[in-house]
């Protein structure tokens, strides 16, 4: 029940965001229901996306666990110590500096690496389930980026030099409440120290 759970929820809000890419299809529930109810539909399916595979995960974790590989410690390692580069990228997607125009797309860089790092840590079918489809859509949506012919969301300012070390500090911070804060409170796994 936990795996069908999570592939439901993951249907959800990788569905939602899939929908972005469609640019006609998208258009044209903007006409439907409004720029404003378009958003307001967009952030209640992903949310309840997102609410339902943690649900599903949590479920799958307690009482449906299936092991498909064991990876090496090593892995754990190294997932933690590059989960820093990964968060410093997604900062960086709205502190816009020298990082943005490098990457281009840093919060799908960002994304992708996430997804990489947790399938090597995690040997599990619900870890490759959940990672893997993040990073498929994550890829998917690089592929379209490329291929639209409209310039997606209006352009936001790309600052300096300064605006890179405010992201670096800032994914620093966002990285240490994540990883001794959110990963062992919320999702019940320590990263630090194992």
């Amino acid at each position: 029940m936990g795996l069908l759970l999570l592939i439901a929820g993951l249907a959800l809000f990788l569905g939602a965001h899939t929908l972005t890419t469609m640019r006609d299809a998208r258009a044209a529930l903007i006409a439907r229901l409004g720029a404003g109810g378009y958003k307001v539909v967009y952030a209640l399916v992903s949310l309840a996306g997102i609410a339902l595979a943690a649900w599903g995960f949590s479920v799958y974790r307690a009482t449906g666990w299936i092991n498909v590989w064991h990876p090496p410690l090593v892995l754990r390692h190294i997932a933690v110590g590059l989960m820093l580069p990964a968060v410093i990228l997604v900062v960086a997607s709205y502190i816009r500096g020298r990082i943005y125009t490098a990457v281009k797309h840093p919060m799908l860089a960002g994304v992708k690496l996430w997804a990489v790092l947790h399938l090597l840590a995690n040997g599990d079918l619900g870890s490759i389930i959940l990672f893997g489809s993040v990073l498929a859509w994550a890829v998917y949506d690089r592929i379209s980026l490329k291929r639209r012919s409209d310039p997606g969301a209006p352009p936001i300012p790309v600052g300096g030099i300064g605006n890179d070390v405010i992201a670096v500090v800032v994914g620093i911070v966002v990285y240490a409440a994540l990883a001794f804060a959110f990963h062992p409170l919320i999702i019940g796994v320590p990263v630090i120290g194992v």
